[in-house]
């Protein structure tokens, strides 16, 4: 790695820390708890009069407080509405406005598949964006969703952050005024000049049909003879009858990009309007649009951690969970950049003896957009999946074998390492359960965490939390291995194939999104099993955290003494950062055993 890329990692780190502080102090104010829910400082002021008429709107009473079951009920019902609205709006499409290109109806298990992954806040897309949605099915289903999932997870978040500071309460909050907060107040207003900034960089915004224009040089292309049922025309060896045929043209797609691209990185959606995802010059055209994109990524779980901090009433304690989160993410992060820098070493031009650590000229390029280079290429990669973001502006099928296990192991870890917004936290804060405990058993006494006594409840709540995500990533992939639907779709045999279900199973088993590729998945087997894992993922562990902090919320405050562990010190940091790590490398590492370690050995050795 040279000074450039160093360089490149410092701005991109130094200015989402300096973002921190002030937008996190200004979600504490959004998410004051105030009685009966009155606005009492100028931000929620400024929106007061929106904010009233879409209660009434909806008939919702925002001065009441819920218990944790009829909270939980709510964000259920909600969330299983929008995920209906979504399927149906797939499978009408063709009869539906704002369908210039006049796609056709999705099949039902993609219809199924998109609809829960959407309403998860995973984004995991088994389609071209732009040959199979319509205008109104990327505005009214996708894109809502970008914002209702992520609104819904800072809502459980909230939650959970009151099951701290209430002391022998029955209630956790209101889940529509919650959600109506982070929607209105947070991720209206950012994807709003994010939008801005993105048009003004190139990124398309409109409805116009799709243009076709003259390519600068003709090419030939060889495509297979169809018949008139469109089936392909074979010879009478049994082959693919094949013809060269002139391009002389380029479609270019159109379409309102810019509004679901500001939405999908702040919301930690990832999903993307185009195909190719944020590689597509029509989503992400310049590097400043890039680094936004980018920032983007990770701007609001960082900040959650300084709110939670505000909101408790110590804000070491939100500094101390960002400090874990940086403190595993930045060496990964090195690592994978100084992988693909050094790329494969079967390519350096050196026989099989002597190249076993030589490096390949200009690192390892494949998959990735010169425009953006190797080390923007790895940020994006390491950054989308410590958050459960998902978006991608290269190709990690094309990484290095250890490239390439970086981000899907900081997927395993649990989406904590910043992770989703909201949920990420939440499931940061399960793991420091599990750690004040562990911590507990050591000096033998009760543990405690922010005032609270962590007994037996609270850790079935948080261990539940930590193992369903780990649970459906090793027996969702055993079951797609031994299934012939499940390896049908694999295009690699070996140690990448398997890395190729590995990775499918840990992005929709952690809500992330992303996708190594060369693996097809869109078909009725991965729709079902990527759409169950996203669905269990998401809410079971969202039911869960809610447990925990209604049974957090009815205790009574323990005040600090002598054997309190304090939870905002360096070793808690360390203590945390190694019982995350910990965790995932138990779970895991036989796993990534068979996949990219054994492909990188392999590579070494010439194979």
């Amino acid at each position: 790695m040279n000074a450039n890329d160093w360089i490149q990692i410092a701005l991109s780190l130094g200015v989402l820390l300096l973002l921190v502080k002030p937008l996190g102090s200004y979600m504490a104010l959004v998410f004051a708890d105030t009685p009966n829910n009155v606005a009492p400082n100028k931000v929620l002021r400024f929106g007061q009069g929106t904010e009233k008429l879409l209660y009434r709107l909806c008939g919702i009473d925002s001065r009441e407080d819920m218990g944790w079951r009829h909270y939980a009920v709510a964000m259920l019902a909600f969330n299983l509405i929008g995920l209906l609205v979504v399927y149906l709006l797939q499978r009408l499409q063709p009869w539906l406005p704002l369908n210039p290109q006049h796609f056709a109806t999705i099949t039902p298990d993609s219809a199924f598949n998109t609809a829960i992954s959407f309403a998860s806040n995973t984004n995991w897309q088994g389609y071209g964006g732009e040959s199979t949605m319509s205008y109104l099915t990327q505005m009214l289903g996708l894109a809502v969703q970008n914002f209702v999932s992520a609104a819904t997870g800072m809502a459980i978040l909230l939650a959970v952050i009151r099951g701290f500071t209430r002391r022998s309460a029955k209630t956790v909050g209101n889940f529509w005024v919650d959600m109506t907060r982070s929607t209105l107040y947070v991720l209206v207003p950012l994807s709003l000049v994010l939008a801005l900034l993105l048009v003004s960089q190139g990124v398309v915004q409109n409805f116009k049909s799709y243009v076709d224009v003259p390519v600068v040089q003709t090419t030939t292309m060889t495509e297979a003879v169809k018949d008139a049922a469109g089936n392909p025309v074979l010879d009478a060896a049994g082959k693919p009858v094949t013809k060269d045929s002139q391009v002389t043209t380029q479609t270019l797609p159109m379409g309102p990009a810019a509004s679901q691209i500001a939405i999908k990185q702040l919301g930690t959606n990832g999903g993307g309007f185009f195909g190719a995802n944020s590689a597509h010059p029509y989503e992400n055209p310049t590097p400043f649009s890039n680094f936004l994109e980018l920032l983007s990524i990770l701007l609001i779980p960082a900040a959650l951690c300084y709110t939670f901090g505000s909101m408790i009433g110590d804000r070491r304690q939100g500094w101390a969970l960002l400090m874990v989160m940086s403190l595993i993410m930045v060496p990964l992060l090195i690592a994978c950049t100084s992988a693909e820098q050094v790329g494969n070493p079967a390519l350096s031009g050196l026989s099989v003896d002597q190249h076993a650590t030589a490096l390949q000229a200009g690192g390892n390029m494949e998959g990735k957009e010169t425009r953006f280079g190797i080390v923007n290429s790895t940020l994006w990669a390491t950054y989308t999946t410590a958050a459960s973001n998902g978006s991608v502006n290269a190709q990690h099928d094309s990484f290095t074998p250890l490239g390439g296990m970086i981000p899907m192991w900081l997927m395993q870890l649990g989406e904590v390492i910043f992770g989703g917004v909201g949920c990420g936290l939440y499931g940061m804060l399960a793991f420091a359960v599990v750690a004040v405990f562990i911590a507990g058993l050591m000096v033998g006494r009760t543990p405690e965490y922010l005032g609270k006594k962590i007994e037996a409840h609270e850790m079935k709540m948080a261990s539940l939390a930590v193992l369903i995500p780990c649970m459906l990533v090793v027996v969702g992939t055993a079951i797609a291995v031994m299934m012939p639907a499940g390896v049908a779709g694999v295009a690699n045999p070996g140690p990448h194939g398997f890395s190729e279900i590995l990775y499918a199973l840990s992005s929709a088993s952690n809500n992330n999104g992303s996708a190594f590729g060369g693996l097809s998945v869109n078909t009725p087997f991965w729709n079902v099993l990527l759409g169950i894992c996203m669905f269990v993922s998401r809410f079971a562990l969202g039911i869960a955290m809610l447990a925990l902090a209604g049974s957090l919320a009815a205790k009574k405050h323990v005040p600090v003494s002598a054997g309190t562990l304090p939870t905002h010190t360096p070793l808690f940091v360390v203590l945390l950062a190694c019982v995350v790590v910990v965790v995932g490398a138990l779970t895991f590492l036989p796993a990534l055993a068979l996949g990219p370690i054994v492909e990188s050995l392999m590579s070494a050795a010439g194979h």
